[in-house]
């Protein structure tokens, strides 16, 4: 196809070609949820082009992740790019990013690339050009990134301004045609000169001056004025040409020869289309022509942008692109991409103080592995914890995989696999970038005493426990009986650490908080180090800011010392059982109360929070409310929020029972295992009840046979 001017053909040019890396994509859907959300404004970045390297293959200008900002929280929200790569010759763009297919649909496309047109003209006419050629090469991406099924709707512009008339080519020919032997030899070793320097090897504009002895120099385009009074030398306009086609030159040479008519008004232009071969110059593959241009009218008028042309054709139509990456990326990348997608998501509007490194990197343990357990699992991942223990010695009975939703009935078979080793399994099945791991043990429990030939296993799993819970940021106790919890909420006193309890009846539920220990205010540093999560989980305070009366644990209210729960009672009496829904709400309740220390300012200390209350301290806190108790009914479809603060004489959390665990270590738990009133007695609940109880009978004594002075309490 050759089109005739005045019988002379018009000069044709070969359209520039994209090609997007895999990385820009991920790199654009990295920003897009943690940096830029629903702001669609226009975003800088950088495109990168070679000349010619192949007689049968153009090369593309190409996108790659490092062609977008960084995703971190800088200022700069340029691309940082590396300049003086041979093989990367840097063009800037722009990208416009909407947040809707229909968005992508709705732009005026004319208008986005007379916008940039008119940026290239003010280049040439104030001279940035001169000074950096790559600006002649500015191009225009539009985009939809679909993230939630990894496909990308994309068009590329590479804007050219329009010559009206348009350029005839006067002379075509390769350029070892056009040389002689000498001359070639020159311009080929200055060419290469040129390449290999870091300073110029990606400036993509230049001049070619041969004198009349066939010595060939390299020049800047600003410099065109000094050259052009040499009358007997060669001058051409040389650019680094993409295309392979032995009769047209690439895209660059439009906007070469706009600036060459703006600025110069030469009515004949030599030009040197440079390709290359395995590095070096090719003269038999590079092109030297000669065309012929008129300055269009209104060229004059530096205000009046010339028309633009330049929309990236997809199979011969004027039609976007799209591509998906869902089938080539990694399942595991899939997964976790799609699992903060929610989350990152509530950053853009209803949340964006949400602190998902500190959730990512939280340490959760779990103790026991049944209906709470499984639930609060499953509720904590799609929080985005990734780190999760789960503490259970039981297995997978047939009656479990129904309420317990992390087993099936494989787990059942052969006598059933253990709780904690199935649950972690099907963790990793739901999604495969946890870090989930499965402790088979059983926790030592007051009211169980031990035989003294099991006296050293017992001892082990204590200081097991110890440590499982040492390692770890937060606690959820999940067991089926009372006196399970006894022994981690100790321990988590002990140790200051976030402990969640969560507890069944038939019809209702607990889920609480419980307190900071009794010693947070001189709690270990050596503890303090290796269990510190981030700057962010450090900064929930190890002090108690308020200074006022601690929260209370689960066993506070308590009169009495835990004891055995299990023994002499019925099979309905012996397993939970619970209305199937109670399970899922009160898990995701004690999730959820977990998330919001973490949130607080006040963390661990943080007062407990009554709902509808006027005196509540977080009102203004994003995730609301931080109670310390919520007690549920599904017999009435109701909840409440409580407030009990701490006992003195606690029997797993008041500072009598932790000074005496860290006197005395396992044996004061062994003591305290074997012996059902040992605790009472250490904590003055025995002396407590007798009082009570003397209390009582004084008052019947004093009692006399007129009703009408009784008081009823």
């Amino acid at each position: 196809m050759e089109a005739k001017n005045s019988g002379k053909p018009i000069l044709q040019f070969a359209p520039f070609q994209s090609s997007v890396d895999e990385g820009f994509w991920h790199r654009l859907s990295s920003l897009k949820l943690n940096k830029f959300g629903i702001d669609d404004s226009p975003i800088p970045i950088t495109g990168f082009y070679a000349p010619c390297s192949h007689s049968q293959v153009s090369n593309h200008l190409t996108l790659l992740a490092e062609s977008l900002p960084s995703d971190s929280n800088e200022e700069s929200s340029e691309p940082g790019v590396i300049r003086g790569n041979r093989n990367r010759c840097s063009v800037p763009g722009v990208l416009y990013n909407t947040n809707t297919v229909e968005g992508f649909r709705a732009l005026d496309k004319q208008e986005l690339i007379k916008a940039e047109a008119k940026k290239i003209w003010e280049d040439i006419q104030n001279g940035k050009a001169l000074e950096d050629s790559s600006v002649l090469s500015r191009f225009l991406l539009i985009s939809f990134a679909d993230l939630k099924k990894w496909s990308f709707h994309y068009w590329f512009a590479f804007p050219a301004l329009v010559l009206d008339p348009p350029a005839t080519l006067l002379d075509l020919k390769p350029a070892s045609q056009f040389f002689s032997v000498k001359e070639a030899e020159s311009v080929s070793a200055v060419l290469n000169d040129w390449r290999d320097s870091s300073l110029t090897t990606d400036v993509p504009f230049f001049l070619v001056v041969i004198d009349p002895n066939s010595r060939a120099t390299i020049k800047h385009l600003k410099d065109w004025e000094t050259c052009q009074r040499a009358t007997d030398h060669k001058l051409l306009f040389g650019f680094y040409d993409p295309c392979h086609l032995p009769k047209n030159p690439g895209w660059p040479l439009r906007n070469l020869l706009a600036l060459i008519c703006s600025r110069w008004d030469l009515k004949s232009v030599r030009f040197l289309c440079y390709r290359e071969t395995r590095g070096f110059a090719d003269l038999g593959l590079s092109l030297v022509g000669e065309a012929q241009v008129t300055v269009p009218q209104g060229w004059g008028d530096l205000h009046n942008t010339p028309n633009a042309v330049g929309w990236e054709l997809n199979k011969g139509k004027k039609i976007p692109r799209c591509i998906s990456l869902a089938k080539s990326m990694d399942p595991t990348r899939l997964a976790v991409s799609a699992a903060d997608l929610n989350l990152k998501l509530m950053r853009w509007r209803a949340l964006p103080s949400l602190k998902l490194n500190t959730l990512s990197s939280l340490k959760c343990l779990l103790l026991g592995a049944g209906t709470l357990g499984c639930q609060v699992a499953r509720m904590l991942m799609a929080w985005g914890v990734r780190k999760i223990t789960l503490v259970d010695n039981g297995r997978v009975a047939m009656s479990n995989p129904l309420r317990q939703s992390l087993y099936t009935l494989d787990d059942c078979l052969n006598g059933g696999e253990f709780k904690a080793v199935a649950a972690v399994n099907s963790l990793k099945k739901i999604f495969p970038a946890v870090e989930a791991e499965g402790v088979v043990m059983a926790i030592p429990m007051p009211g169980h005493p031990v035989p003294s030939q099991e006296e050293q296993s017992v001892l082990d799993d204590c200081r097991r426990l110890h440590d499982l819970i040492d390692s770890h940021d937060a606690v959820f106790l999940l067991t089926d009986t009372r006196e399970s919890r006894w022994l981690p909420s100790l321990l988590c006193a002990n140790t200051n650490k976030i402990t969640i309890t969560a507890a069944l009846g038939f019809d209702s539920f607990l889920v609480m908080r419980h307190g900071a220990g009794p010693c947070s205010s001189s709690h270990d540093s050596k503890s303090e180090a290796a269990n510190a999560l981030s700057t962010d989980l450090n900064s929930l305070a190890l002090t108690d800011r308020n200074g006022g009366h601690r929260l209370g644990c689960y066993f506070c209210n308590d009169v009495v010392a835990p004891i055995d729960s299990t023994a002499n009672r019925t099979l309905d009496q012996q397993c939970t059982v619970t209305r199937p829904g109670l399970a899922p709400i009160a898990s995701a309740l004690a999730v959820e109360l977990l998330v919001g220390i973490l949130h607080h300012p006040d963390g661990i200390f943080a007062e407990g929070e009554i709902a509808n209350s006027s005196n509540n301290g977080s009102s203004e806190q994003p995730l609301g409310i931080l109670p310390h108790q919520i007690r549920g009914s599904l017999g009435q479809f109701s909840q409440m929020t409580l407030v009990g603060h701490s006992s003195d004489s606690c029997t797993a959390c008041c500072s009598i029972v932790v000074s005496e665990y860290r006197k005395r270590g396992t044996e004061f738990i062994l003591q305290a295992i074997n012996h059902p009133t040992y605790l009472e007695d250490v904590t003055g609940l025995t002396e407590l009840m007798k009082t009570a109880h003397a209390f009582q009978m004084d008052w019947d004594d004093g009692t006399d046979n007129d009703d009408d002075d009784c008081v009823e309490i």
